[in-house]
């Protein structure tokens, strides 16, 4: 597949989004018109390929198009997928060696001396499971010192000893990261070197290359995880990409990655750690989109799944991206939309504890078994069940009747926590919904209010399939009057694929004072010379340089301070007349962050980083037209539970399909779309907008 610039052709009819999750894949296809339709499959973890054929089996029966058709005139097919999640969560990745410098060997398993959050005094909480065991991580004597000069040349009969070890233990892939290695890379690249020559099959990770960056521990730990998950990925984007070459994809297939960009699928399988969250990180810039037409720019998008809920907050526009955090346990540097994830889901699964208490997740039944109402097995109570009971979700089965439920089974596995807690089977089920429900809320506050923000502020945006039936349960309980649900809510993510552009992050490490004014030319020589790199990238991808966009910033702090804050700046050139503006956006960061300035301080740089975007053309936007009138949308009445009573209210059910713009359903009520069901409870209304989103709102909140 040759590299051309991805643009919506009048030549090609669609734009395709797949993503991926623990329970189903969703599928988004686009044309040109604006019509945007929104299919879903059962998720295949040991085969995700499988998944991908069965989706577009069904979009193929729906629009009269063969597979090869639909691909061949995609001018984008994208990808989103927890193939890396999953295998780090799992710890199923490639068997990895690690050679570090001399005596450095435990870095990664030293942690800079540090447990997570919340346990950090307690004794009992185990260590973190390493990804490189002990007798395959090997030291070489060499040294950089903090100069970047050489204080001790490499061994490299270590490095080769070091290869003669992983090829009989069968090592896969190789992670490099020595000591300063940011200043003064040349004893990594003769290392990669000689590895290279001995291993020529083996997967090789350089720290410094993907992670040019100040600080050694999380360097290293970065390149381990990217080498653990390499060959994962590698399998996989073959797979993928071999799979779309024969049906006749024109371009290459895209991959979304964790900074919330796409990118080709060799910068996939080089950076793998970018494919770690790659699915809900297109979610904060779908809920722009959906929030556009209503001026809403501080946003908190919620997607429950199967699996897990995932939530980001964005804030005037802008979404949180985190550098150097502690994921899964374990440490990485590169960028990343911050998502905070629950195991909060359809499939969370209820459970009594040695306390006898009612608890709901983390674990989950998936997609296989799945929940008891789906009838393939599963015997746990899950969310799934508790909806189906709380008489939420229609008996005769989701996906428009393709996916059945069956009522007694989710009964009988409610009786698994209803017996012992004495309860009703409807009074265990409200009780479990409130769990979940006060899970997420947690989930929500730690985004929201623990980092100094108001959820009050926000509009609350609904995706994935299974949040509308929670969604204006969650806004009660934190005050937000507005919720956004759009009628592609359960394919949301996939939506944002296909609206995102191509994005690359490209770092390196200028330790410098900015009261020395030599420094503001190296500083500047430096962005020139990694942004031309990117620049290279995305015009070898068929990009003009009207359609690249450069986006700066730095990592800073006051000389003497042990941690950096990260400054957005321009992209003008540093000099001693514009050194100003980095130092004063440095005082305002820190004040924002932190409440307070020292502008009698030195400032100083650690890091610089330049994010190129190459623009893609986006689908345009749909507009929902006139619907039936509201009696004629009427399917019927449902028994639904609202309270902890378990007593049933007569409720209406709406088929969301006959709603058009300015529809108006005051709660409590239920809409039925063919992938999700919205739940409008008491005190709540929802009108349907001609954007395609319900605005569902409670004035007495």
């Amino acid at each position: 597949l040759e590299f051309r610039r991805v643009l919506f052709r009048s030549r090609s009819k669609y734009r395709l989004g797949i993503d991926a999750g623990g329970t189903f894949t969703d599928f988004v296809l686009a044309d040109r018109s604006g019509q945007i339709r929104l299919f879903k499959a059962l998720s295949t973890p040991s085969d995700p390929t499988l998944a991908i054929r069965n989706g577009l089996k069904l979009i193929s029966d729906e629009i009269g198009e063969s597979p090869e058709e639909i691909v061949s005139n995609c001018d984008l097919c994208i990808n989103g997928t927890t193939v890396g999640l999953n295998a780090l969560i799992q710890h199923k990745g490639g068997k990895t060696g690690l050679i570090c410098s001399a005596g450095h060997e435990d870095s990664i398993e030293i942690r800079l001396g540090h447990k997570e959050d919340g346990y950090r005094y307690d004794a009992e909480y185990p260590a973190a499971e390493m990804l490189v065991p002990r007798y395959l991580r090997k030291g070489v004597r060499e040294r950089v010192v903090s100069d970047g000069s050489i204080k001790t040349p490499m061994h490299e009969e270590d490095v080769r000893a070091a290869c003669e070890l992983f090829k009989k233990e069968g090592v896969e892939t190789v992670a490099i990261s020595f000591v300063w290695s940011v200043l003064n890379g040349k004893h990594e690249i003769r290392a990669a070197e000689i590895v290279r020559e001995l291993m020529p099959n083996a997967i090789l990770t350089v720290g410094s290359e993907l992670y040019p960056q100040v600080r050694e521990y999380t360097r290293t730990s970065t390149a381990v995880t990217n080498a653990y998950l390499a060959p994962i990925l590698r399998r996989y984007v073959s797979a993928v990409d071999s799979y779309f070459k024969k049906l006749g994809a024109k371009y290459p297939v895209r991959y979304f990655q964790s900074n919330g960009g796409l990118a080709i699928g060799q910068a996939m399988t080089d950076r793998s750690v970018y494919a770690i969250n790659s699915g809900p990180a297109s979610a904060p810039q779908a809920g722009l989109f959906v929030c556009e037409p209503f001026k809403h720019k501080n946003v908190i998008t919620v997607d429950m799944g199967g699996t897990s809920f995932d939530i980001t907050l964005t804030k005037d526009g802008v979404t949180n991206v985190n550098k150097n955090i502690d994921f899964l346990r374990y440490r990485i540097g590169v960028p990343m939309i911050q998502v905070e994830t629950l195991g909060a889901g359809g499939g969370s699964i209820g459970w009594i504890d040695s306390l006898g208490l009612l608890q709901v997740g983390p674990q989950s039944a998936g997609s296989d078994p799945g929940p008891a109402c789906y009838g393939q097995g599963g015997k746990d109570p899950t969310t799934s069940d508790v909806n189906l009971v709380l008489g939420y979700l229609n008996p005769d089965g989701l996906l428009g009747g393709r996916l059945p439920l069956d009522k007694k089974k989710a009964e009988q596995a409610l009786k698994k926590v209803a017996d012992p807690l004495g309860i009703s089977v409807e009074r265990a089920a409200y009780g479990m919904y409130t769990i979940v429900n006060n899970n997420m809320v947690n989930g929500i506050r730690r985004v929201s209010v623990e980092r100094g923000y108001d959820p009050r502020d926000f509009v609350l945006v609904g995706a994935g399939g299974a949040t509308a039936a929670h969604i204006t349960a969650l806004a009660s309980d934190m005050g937000i009057k507005t919720v956004i649900l759009p009628k592609l809510a359960s394919g949301l993510c996939a939506f944002g694929q296909i609206i995102s552009d191509v994005k690359y992050n490209y770092m390196a490490t200028s330790p410098e004072r900015l009261d020395n004014k030599l420094a503001y030319g190296r500083i500047d020589k430096l962005f020139k010379k990694i942004e031309k790199q990117g620049i290279a990238h995305l015009e070898s991808d068929g990009f003009k340089k009207n359609q690249i966009v450069v986006k700066r910033s730095m990592d800073m702090r006051y000389v003497g301070q042990v941690h950096e804050c990260t400054v957005e700046i321009g992209t003008f050139e540093v000099t001693e007349k514009t050194i100003g503006k980095i130092i004063e956006a440095f005082h305002k960061r820190h004040e924002e962050l932190y409440t307070y300035s020292e502008r009698q301080s030195t400032v100083e740089i650690v890091n610089i980083e330049s994010t190129l975007y190459g623009k893609v053309d986006k689908p345009k936007a749909p507009k929902l037209g006139r619907g039936l009138p509201l009696a004629k949308a009427l399917k019927g009445n449902r028994n639904a539970i609202f309270s902890a009573d378990g007593k049933a209210k007569k409720t209406p059910v709406y088929d969301g399909s006959k709603l058009g713009a300015g529809a108006k359903i005051i709660g409590p009520a239920i809409i039925e779309e063919i992938t999700t069901t919205i739940v409008i409870e008491p005190g709540w209304t929802a009108k349907l907008d001609h954007s395609g989103s319900y605005v569902i709102t409670n004035k007495s909140l």
